[in-house]
């Protein structure tokens, strides 16, 4: 992994050393998503790196993946608008949707719920908390409208939401 800028990992444990890590680029992007223990566990990765973004698979970690802040969104607007298939319009909406919350202000709700007083986007906060409830609006929505402008959506845009 030497001068690596990311390392995506879903294969296993324990499976990537310190001594590994430090070979990677400056400020390098680290996922260990192997559940339920990742590839290196943040605690060792940030011994030997300050400077970079990490996420594991793991909610009691920062930067959690999982599949929770997709499928069910996803999966609501296609059905909202009788999408015949899930295309790349479609995901690549789903994903933009997720960025764009990031940048937004996290509701007191979502810091409660997590019992944080503050979080706001950085190396700590790439992706938006499994329990944010802004993500059951924003996420169908764009789904929806990528399906209609990508010619899959079957159905017009759902009264329930919001003006297009």
């Amino acid at each position: 992994m030497t001068d690596a800028d990311v390392f995506i990992g879903v294969s296993g444990p324990d499976l990537v050393s310190e001594k590994v890590l430090k070979l990677m680029a400056p400020k390098p992007v680290v996922f260990a998503l192997s559940n339920p223990v990742p590839e290196i566990r943040p605690a060792n990765a940030f011994n030997v790196r300050d400077d970079l973004i990490m996420a594991t698979g793991r909610s009691d970690y920062p930067n959690q993946v999982n599949n929770v802040l997709g499928f069910p969104f996803i999966f609501r607007g296609a059905l909202d608008v009788r999408a015949s298939k899930i295309n790349d319009e479609m995901q690549i909406a789903a994903v933009h949707a997720l960025k764009d919350l990031t940048h937004e202000p996290v509701p007191d709700s979502v810091l409660q719920a997590y019992e944080l007083d503050h979080l706001e986007f950085g190396p700590e906060y790439i992706l938006p908390k499994p329990l944010d409830p802004r993500l059951r609006g924003v996420i169908p929505q764009a789904v929806a409208r990528a399906a209609i402008q990508s010619g899959v959506a079957r159905a017009d845009w759902p009264d329930h939401y919001p003006p297009m």
